[in-house]
């Protein structure tokens, strides 16, 4: 359990907050309050206790998912900290 609660605390200082946990709290979800990249744009964390992993999910062309699984906390806290390269609007 203490290595979800270190996936939880790298969440919210990437700028994520909660959103749910599930019944069983095996699950938890999180969402970034505000986009500051394409990257960002609908934001969520699902934190899984059970296969001990954190996935980020985001949307980087409309009806288009992006998603990345975590499984070590060291990595999640360095791809929070990339700033990726903003697309040009057209």
């Amino acid at each position: 359990m203490e290595h979800i609660q270190t996936f939880q605390t790298v969440a919210q200082q990437g700028g994520f907050v909660e959103v749910n946990q599930s019944q069983v709290a095996t699950v938890l979800w999180l969402r970034k309050m505000t986009p500051s990249a394409v990257r960002d744009t609908h934001q969520r964390m699902c934190i899984d206790s059970l296969t001990k992993s954190a996935t980020v999910y985001w949307m980087g062309v409309p009806g288009q998912v992006n998603s990345r699984t975590f499984r070590d906390v060291s990595a999640l806290q360095e791809w929070c900290k990339v700033e990726p390269d903003i697309t040009p609007q057209r």
